[in-house]
Parts: structure tokens; C-alpha cells; sequence
């Protein structure tokens, strides 16, 4: 069976609708993020549909997709994976492909039928439960006494869950033999302070002690009361500026939520000077590189304002990345909830690896930023470390 037999034999089996799972796998370069595709069948609105789990070291992700429409997926597919097994109801099917693409296939006849299951009513599995009572999210108004998840709060409720999943991912690079110290700037109503600190020393029994700052006195009072009626004794609210902030000399973990255009910066810098393993943050409004483009050859796109201002948003965001990466961490820029609830979605994600950035790398940074005719802030702030 050569190449495309395999293709045409797979794809009839797929159209025959007998799929129970697939699995897609042993990426062709090591350097690949993506690490398997997981198939299974379902029904959505009635249609056949091919859900596809985005498998990768840290996260995953979704995509469904009509069996009419899968043939182009799966040719991209193989062009990134050497490996298939797949079950149907009837038998269980092994394909390995060479790195020239020779085919290895290999079918076993099932003795009992399996079954499919199209059903994609199945419960989303949080980290927090929305069925169990957290004193914290009951305090915040999120949950009822009960433990129930009150409708007009569920959106906050994902956005919680989304930023513990984040937390949980960074576990590996927190010391475990001394306290942790965290520090989350510009923490207002603290929803995610709160969470952050009840998923790591509740949940996890870490040694913890966490700080936020906020400009307004009004919030952090009432936060402070809520972290006393709690007896979240090793978490404290203060009020002050992130450029004011010099009472550590080092940080553990720094996470920076919405801080406005340069705050962030600021904020990303202290975490660097201070040595931190994690940095978890979502900007905000970004004004610096808007008034510094100049950049004939992109002003098609420029002279709008609202695509200048959205350009140099993500722009100046893959600049914060690529300057931590540059400094030792390995980096990256995540959806952090979905864009229908806001357009501010993006999180940086770094853990500091201590990893040398190659000549290629800078040159590559330092090319953009040119084009752009930027002078970054942080650029400024991290000049010793680059």
C-alpha cells in the first residue's frame, strides 16, 4: 500500500461513520509543540463532525470539523505526524509512515463490536468544580451559599478556572524547600488573587505568601477584610504603584493583570530583576508603540486607527515576549479567555529557564523593532540582562 492508497483507505473508513477514537501521533520534528492530535466523532446540530484535541505540552485544544470538510486537515496532518491508530466499531487500524512516507499498515479484526458514542453533551471538567462551595468565591459573590455557580457570574467563574489551569501549569517551576513569594501588581477587586492563593495553599499545601498592590484605597480595604474573614493569614493587600514598589529583593512568581501601557512593562522588568521563575501577564492598553510606528511600508494598514491600534497592540505584546525570551525565559503568548468576552485576551506566560538566546534570535529581534522604528521601554528597563 503506498501513500495515497493509505489516504483513500483511511478517509473511506472515516466516511463510513464507524470511528470510535483516533489518536495521531510522533510529531516529525522534535521541535514541533504540537505532540498528538486526538479524533473522536460527534454530533453537532445533526452533522457528522470530527472533533479534533489539540494535544500539546502544556494545553489543549479544540476544533470541529464536518467529515466533509476533514480531507485537507488530514493531508496537514500528515505532513506534521508519522502515526495513526484509529478504532472502529469492527476492527482496529496502525499506520506508520517512513520519513519518505512508506506505509506500514496494520488491521485487526474486532471479535465484539464497539460501540460509538456521538455525544458532545459531556461536562466541562474545571479545576475548581461549579458544583462545590468555595468560601472564597461565595465571599465574592460568585458562588451561592450553596455552592452554586450564579448565572451572571459564570463568565468571571471560567476566567478564574482559565487563570487556575495557568497556575497549575507553573507548579513545576516554584521552589518547594522555602516559602514562595508572589507578588501580583495591580490586583484590584482581586478575583484572581484570591484564587491563586486558595488553589495554591488549600489545594496544593504549598508555603506560600502572597502581596497585591493597588492604587485604590477603597479596594484594597475591602480585600484585606475578605482575606481576614477568610483567615487567609499569609495574604496581604497593599496600596501603591508598581514603580514605588521596592520592599523585595526577590520574587518567586510576579503576576501583572491589566496594568495600563507601560505599567506593564514596568512590572515585567521588576520580575526579571527580580529573579522570578514565573511571570503571568495580561496586559492592558498599550499606547507606547502606537505613537512611535513609522513604518511606510505597512501604512495600507496603519493609516486606519482602529487596525494601527489593534497592530500595535499585538505588536508590542510579541515584543515583551521576545525580550523575556532574550533574558532567559521560555516564553509564551496565550488566549486567556475567549475573545467573545473580551478583546484584552492575550496572557503572557513565562518560567525562567536560564536558556542563552542564539545570534539569530537577537538579530531577528532587533530586525523587527527597526521596521517598526520602536524604542521599548522594556527594551530600556532590561538593558543589562540582554
Amino acid at each position: 500500500m503506498d501513500f495515497e492508497q493509505m489516504k483513500k483507505q483511511f478517509l473511506t473508513l472515516l466516511h463510513e461513520k464507524t470511528l470510535v477514537n483516533a489518536t495521531i501521533s510522533q510529531p516529525r520534528q522534535k521541535s514541533n509543540e504540537l505532540k498528538r492530535v486526538k479524533l473522536k466523532p460527534i454530533e453537532l446540530r445533526g452533522v457528522y463532525t470530527i472533533q479534533l484535541e489539540y494535544q500539546y505540552e502544556r494545553i489543549l485544544k479544540h476544533e470541529n470539523i464536518p467529515l466533509e470538510q476533514f480531507t485537507l486537515h488530514f493531508d496537514t496532518l500528515l505532513e506534521e505526524f508519522r502515526q495513526i491508530h484509529a478504532q472502529f466499531t469492527n476492527q482496529s487500524v496502525q499506520v506508520q509512515l517512513s520519513k519518505k512516507n512508506k506505509v506500514l499498515w496494520k488491521s485487526d479484526q474486532q471479535t465484539s463490536a464497539k460501540e460509538v458514542n456521538l455525544s458532545h453533551n459531556r461536562k466541562k471538567q474545571y479545576l475548581l468544580d461549579d458544583s462545590t462551595p468555595y468560601p472564597f468565591l461565595i465571599r465574592l459573590g460568585v458562588q451561592t451559599a450553596d455552592g452554586k455557580v450564579k448565572k451572571q457570574k459564570y463568565d468571571k467563574f471560567k476566567q478564574i478556572n482559565r487563570f487556575v489551569e495557568f497556575i497549575d501549569d507553573s507548579l513545576h517551576y516554584l521552589p518547594k524547600d522555602r516559602t514562595i513569594r508572589i507578588l501580583d501588581f495591580g490586583s484590584g477587586k482581586s478575583y484572581l488573587t484570591f484564587a491563586l492563593y486558595h488553589y495554591l495553599k488549600v489545594e496544593k499545601g504549598f508555603n506560600i505568601r502572597v502581596t497585591g498592590l493597588d492604587l485604590k484605597k477603597e479596594v484594597i480595604e475591602e480585600c484585606n477584610r475578605i482575606a481576614a474573614d477568610l483567615e487567609y493569614d499569609d495574604l496581604e493587600f497593599l496600596v501603591g504603584d508598581i514603580n514605588d514598589y521596592n520592599d523585595e529583593t526577590s520574587v518567586d512568581m510576579v503576576v501583572t493583570l491589566h496594568a495600563c501601557d507601560v505599567a506593564t512593562d514596568m512590572a515585567l522588568a521588576r520580575a526579571v530583576k527580580w529573579g522570578a521563575k514565573v511571570i503571568l501577564s495580561v496586559p492592558c492598553c498599550q499606547h507606547e508603540l502606537n505613537r512611535q510606528l513609522n513604518t511606510p511600508a505597512l501604512e495600507v494598514m496603519l493609516q486606519h486607527g482602529l487596525i494601527r491600534e489593534r497592530f500595535a497592540s499585538l505588536a508590542t505584546d510579541s515584543i515583551r515576549a521576545e525580550l523575556l525570551s532574550l533574558v532567559g525565559y521560555d516564553t509564551q503568548l496565550l488566549e486567556f479567555i475567549d475573545m467573545e468576552h473580551t478583546p484584552k485576551n492575550v496572557l503572557i506566560r513565562a518560567y525562567y529557564t536560564g536558556k542563552k538566546p542564539s545570534e539569530e534570535q537577537r538579530i531577528r529581534y532587533q530586525a523587527f523593532v527597526q521596521l517598526l522604528n520602536a524604542k521599548p521601554f522594556l527594551e530600556n528597563e532590561l538593558t543589562a540582562y540582554l
